[in-house]
């Protein structure tokens, strides 16, 4: 069957879609131990796809026995290299032999318009599994510079059990920017993805096995996280914890690793991002069309969105003009439509926390500019839109608390060092933007925001080769890149002293 084209045609597709919710371990789909379920309910219309298992802490003991016996045999770490490598990329081409199924999960269980899905989503994810794989022999030891008598070795071994726990924004792309390194590194891997979104991470572990994984080594436990994220947090033969979420879960994430055997810890947290936008910007429009992208993309709901739109004074009261207009082409519409560009909002209670702190905004005295309303509630969904405000200062909540949703603070500046002050005056530190005709200035300014990704004159760049993460309290380890192999090996030294 040929890829849908329109609305009706995804619509007959979801109708006759068998939907899993079971967690699969061991290279099994079974229940939750304890027979829990909780629903998963499409934004979209706000209706039950599935009941999904709720896994517990008796879930994660045996997967991570499961996935510790694996380890121990050396099934899969003890494979040749290169044959890794050709099982995962059998992996990256079953997702995208997949695709439509895949994205059309996606957008059933988390409301992201189907374009994004299929057009993004689902070949990004198979991209990261195939980069890395293709990188599994390319990433080698040192010798260590010795005397003539000595040898010294420096070797990269698997860390043994990962957990990953990932977030509801992008569920299949943020499980295979941490699944893939893991697995290319020889460890046994448990998936745990949100309550929000779990679909497409049930269905990647049918097409992992029939990709030549091995039963135990590959592993999905949805649940929630005071249940069975905890538990692996907390879990003693859990080796390596990797997370994308909120700050503050993060925190406790650290917490628990403390708690329990110091497990290394990698963590991808929240954002708040400014975008700077020089007077000398090279092409205002593209600046602005970009801006209103940037935080009405996946209906806001992005870490890296620019939520913080820093103008300067002398071309701001334009400049807002022109976003509010390119704001227009962001409005909601029917995720299964491939023309909408905005879908629905994940859930009620994130819905709620965006609704709240656009009231939050009205009353620190910012200026709504435009958008700041739900819509198409005749439908069941959960759609807002696009929101922005004018007149915002770094102290105001909605400037600097992340809300992850489609919410634009605009804040001025008169000077290049005032931007930089505002910009880095937050918690966070994950991404940040300048747009400037002048190089000098482009580069100036670059090197002094506190960030772990700079964008000049475009917003959101970037592809596998570059690494992700950020400074401060948005997080620390990175994702993608050869750099992303740092976090599921471990530094081996060996030393010979010849006869």
């Amino acid at each position: 069957m040929s890829t849908p084209q329109t609305r009706e045609q995804w619509q007959q597709l979801a109708d006759n879609l068998t939907f899993n919710g079971q967690a699969f371990i061991n290279g099994q789909y079974q229940n939750a131990t304890e027979g829990d379920t909780f629903a998963c309910i499409s934004p979209i219309n706000g209706q039950v796809l599935t009941e999904v298992a709720s896994c517990g802490p008796a879930d994660a003991n045996q997967a991570v026995a499961c996935a510790r016996a694996a380890f121990e045999s050396g099934a899969w770490r003890h494979a040749a290299p290169t044959e890794r490598k050709q099982t995962l990329i059998r992996f990256a081409d079953l997702m995208l032999a997949h695709q439509d199924e895949l994205a059309l999960l996606e957008t059933l269980d988390m409301g992201k318009p189907i374009r994004d899905s299929l057009g993004i989503d689902v070949p990004a994810a198979a991209r990261a599994i195939r980069w890395t794989a293709e990188a599994i022999d390319k990433v080698f030891g040192e010798v260590a510079p010795t005397p003539h008598n000595q040898i010294g070795l420096v070797t990269r071994e698997p860390v043994g059990v990962v957990a990953a726990i990932v977030p509801w924004n992008f569920p299949m792309l943020m499980a295979a920017w941490k699944i893939a390194p893991a697995l290319a590194s020889g460890n046994s891997v448990i998936l745990k993805p949100s309550e929000k979104s779990p679909l497409t991470a049930i269905r990647l572990a049918a097409l992992a096995q029939e990709a030549g994984i091995p039963a135990g080594v590959f592993n999905v436990l949805p649940g929630y996280g005071h249940t069975v994220g905890k538990a692996l947090a907390l879990h003693m033969d859990v080796d390596c914890l990797v997370f994308t979420g909120s700050t503050a879960v993060a925190r406790q994430l650290m917490i628990y690793a403390g708690e329990s055997n110091m497990k290394r810890v990698w963590l991808e947290a929240g954002g708040k991002s400014p975008n700077i936008v020089f007077a000398d910007a090279p092409d205002l429009q593209k600046a602005a069309t970009e801006a209103a992208a940037a935080v009405a993309f996946n209906q806001g709901e992005v870490c890296t969105a620019g939520t913080r739109l820093l103008v300067e004074e002398s071309i701001r009261i334009r400049f807002i003009a022109l976003v509010a207009d390119a704001l227009k082409q962001w409005q909601p519409g029917h995720p299964l439509d491939p023309a909408t560009s905005c879908g629905a909002v994940v859930d009620q209670a994130q819905f709620d926390r965006i609704m709240s702190y656009i009231d939050i905004g009205r009353q620190e005295g910012a200026t709504l500019v435009s958008g700041g309303q739900r819509v198409m509630q005749a439908s069941g969904g959960l759609f807002v839109q696009p929101t922005l405000f004018d007149g915002v200062n770094n102290q105001m909540r909605i400037a600097s608390e992340e809300i992850f949703g489609p919410v634009l603070s605009v804040i001025g500046f008169t000077t290049a060092d005032e931007a930089i002050r505002i910009a880095n005056d937050s918690i966070y530190g994950l991404a940040a933007a300048v747009w400037t005709s002048e190089l000098s200035k482009a580069h100036k300014t670059a090197r002094a925001l506190r960030a772990g990704s700079v964008w000049i004159n475009h917003y959101d760049g970037g592809d596998m080769t570059a690494p992700f993460g950020g400074f401060k309290q948005s997080g620390n380890g990175r994702d993608k890149s050869l750099h992303a192999f740092d976090k599921y090996t471990e530094l081996k030294a060996t030393w010979l002293v010849l006869d």
